[in-house]
């Protein structure tokens, strides 16, 4: 039988972090110890078990295969003791305080409508929601989950899809009025294209007109740091705005907004992920509820 001082759980949950994390002093920060302790975790983790878990490098670490099997493991285990204490603690009701980092479009169109369905779900949860279209860093924000649209870069965050829209240019009414209805790419150069103060996966508005895919630079007199921001600049009349199409989709019905340039759409999609860091299995219960409610309703079209 193994030693009772030695904390068998408390040196899976560090090493876990350490996997997932890339590195031990991310790990570091995210458990409260300094990277040489968790070093010296490590260490004593692989003496104790008699093989090495890790190969280190200066650029990165790479599992050993035995490693790998006690990783799968571990994440399991993690998983069951969570599960039990939960059974025993709060009748396997998710509880706890979660953190949200989202756009205000998808907090605004997508998650409001369902805020009340989900609490109502889970009486137990606190919820703190950030609105940004800001890359988030997760550790030093203290976020659980982030709603991000766009392509996802090659990371140690895991991502749940919630689904695609288009892209739609619209203008105010009062707007066209004012400077017409631009019918061509080359239009555009009169009109003033609000854009965002930040770069972007895509730095412009993509068309596709005689077979060629051009993309516009959205270079107005107006600079806006989210989508909801755009669109109310968009309303007001002061110029062109390129939107995910659900944040526009009621204003287009009622004649709020009209959709410029729908010819020449290239029918290219953004795709909208939660994400997280860890695996699922050793996700607490209230992110995993979260996500999970998210992915039933929180879809985007």
């Amino acid at each position: 039988m193994a030693r009772l001082d030695v904390n068998r759980s408390g040196e899976m949950e560090v090493f876990v972090r350490v996997v997932e994390l890339g590195g031990f002093s991310t790990a570091a920060r995210a458990a409260r110890m300094t990277p040489s302790a968790v070093s010296k975790l490590i260490a004593r983790l692989e003496s104790r078990l008699g093989a090495r878990l890790l190969n280190r490098s200066t650029r990165q670490l790479q599992l050993t295969p035995e490693g790998c099997t006690f990783y799968d493991r571990a994440t399991r285990i993690l998983a069951d003791l969570e599960d039990a204490e939960r059974a025993v603690g709060v009748g396997e009701q998710p509880v706890g305080r979660v953190r949200i980092n989202t756009s205000a479009s998808y907090a605004n169109h997508i998650f409001a409508p369902v805020l009340p369905e989900f609490l109502l779900r889970h009486p137990g949860f606190t919820l703190d929601m950030v609105q940004t279209d800001a890359v988030v860093d997760f550790l030093a924000e203290r976020t659980d989950v982030a709603i991000r649209a766009g392509p996802l870069k090659s990371s140690s965050l895991v991502a749940r899809k919630l689904g695609e829209t288009a892209q739609t240019i619209v203008a105010a009414p009062s707007y066209l009025d004012r400077c017409g209805e631009p019918r061509t790419i080359a239009d555009l150069e009169q009109h003033h294209r609000l854009g965002f103060g930040y770069a972007r996966a895509v730095d412009g508005w993509p068309l596709r007109e005689n077979g060629e895919t051009v993309v516009v630079p959205a270079t107005g007199r107006v600079q806006g740091s989210d989508g909801e921001g755009l669109r109310h600049l968009a309303l007001a009349g002061v110029g062109l705005a390129r939107l995910a199409a659900f944040t526009v989709r009621d204003d287009i019905a009622v004649g709020r907004l009209v959709p410029v340039l729908d010819h020449l759409d290239t029918g290219e999609k953004e795709a909208f992920h939660a994400v997280y860091v860890g695996q699922g299995g050793l996700l607490p219960s209230s992110v995993r509820a979260l996500l999970n409610f998210l992915a039933e309703e929180g879809k985007v079209f």
